[in-house]
């Protein structure tokens, strides 16, 4: 374990530049066999999330379509790629654990099971209270840690957003998922329309309305600095940011008029660290050790901690919800729809993965 309280798993690197040469090691690879699929619980464009077991532990699964024409099987299998060796890489008490993958004969990703729901349907549940300080504060903390770790073994997640955020069974420990947008930082390249989500989105990211055939748009880490600030924004007043404006309009407001949300009503060290976070430059960002710090010294000016949640947070919608990628936005407005998928007996029989593979299509 490093200074960052992260756990390297890759001392021989699984992912190279291309993806063309990734190879999953031994430790991480799959036997199909042992998995398998319970109910669905969340669908998007590219990908189906079951809950299921694996050794008979409870997990999530999720099952990456591969596509129809060879742009989009070449472009699944990258973001495939790219997920399951930022998973593999590093271990941290606020990231998901990753189980394993298999890429053959469908791509697999299985990560643990979090039970506590995302952190969009936490703070729906709240509204229109706001949550306890100290519950926001704590969770930022968490966050700012998971993406310290993922900064010092060089990785950007590009996609920091409440829905990318599950939380424990007790709802009081919150972990990054979805890492299907994340980059090595030097492997940052032109952005494209699935570079994150544009209302948490750095404005370095699409500035640049057109670009020159070939001209590459470089960014660096401090492009998941200004999400997290909107997401400390949301955590302290459960708010949408830029309340009004739909995504790209709020993409707009804040690249080409500097727009952002108000910090006037906040107490000083909580505005300091919001807008120094979301600065123009990205060079006057801290980085999230020093963020980290900042709100660990708020936390200890403020009231003793509250020692139970409100009760109307645990319901049944939000009972069960996995670290879904791709589409994760996508994905939960269709648990939305659905409502309470029904829980099968995984432990009595349980159906195979490939067994079953064409009832989950």
């Amino acid at each position: 374990m490093d200074s960052h309280g992260c756990f390297s798993m890759d001392h021989s690197p699984s992912y190279r530049a291309s993806d063309d040469e990734f190879q999953l090691e031994s430790r991480w690879l799959l036997d199909p066999k042992l998995l398998f699929v319970g109910p669905r619980i969340g669908e998007g464009a590219h990908a189906k999330v079951y809950e299921g077991k694996y050794r008979n532990q409870n997990v999530a699964i999720k099952i990456v379509q591969k596509g129809d024409t060879p742009e989009e099987i070449a472009k699944r299998e990258g973001r495939f790629n790219r997920e399951v060796a930022m998973l593999s890489r590093v271990q941290h008490k606020n990231l998901v654990k990753f189980i394993g993958a298999c890429k053959e004969p469908v791509m697999v990703v299985v990560t643990e099971l979090l039970l506590g729901g995302s952190l969009r349907k936490y703070m729906l549940n709240l509204r229109p209270k706001p949550l306890d300080m100290r519950f926001a504060i704590g969770f930022a903390l968490d966050i700012a840690e998971a993406m310290d770790c993922l900064h010092s073994h060089g990785i950007i997640h590009r996609d920091l957003k409440p829905e990318n955020l599950l939380l424990t069974a007790d709802q009081k420990t919150v972990k990054l998922v979805d890492f299907g947008l994340a980059r090595e930082e030097t492997l940052t390249e032109m952005m494209t329309a699935e570079t994150g989500t544009y209302r948490w989105m750095a404005p370095e990211l699409y500035s640049t309305v057109t670009l020159r055939h070939g001209e590459k748009k470089h960014y660096n880490h401090k492009v998941d600095a200004y999400s997290f600030a909107i997401v400390l924004w949301e955590l302290l007043h459960n708010r949408m940011p830029f309340e009004g404006m739909s995504n790209l309009q709020a993409a707009y407001a804040a690249a080409f008029k500097n727009v952002r949300p108000s910090a006037d009503d906040l107490p000083e060290e909580l505005a300091r660290i919001l807008t120094s976070c979301w600065q123009e430059d990205p060079n006057s960002r801290p980085n999230f050790s020093q963020i980290g710090q900042m709100l660990r010294n708020y936390l200890y000016t403020i009231s003793p901690p509250v020692t139970s949640v409100p009760s109307h947070v645990f319901t049944s919608e939000n009972r069960v919800l996995p670290p879904e990628s791709p589409g994760t936005s996508s994905l939960m407005a269709t648990r939305d729809d659905m409502g309470e998928t029904p829980k099968g007996n995984l432990t009595n029989k349980p159906k195979g993965l490939f067994s079953c593979f064409n009832q989950c299509y």
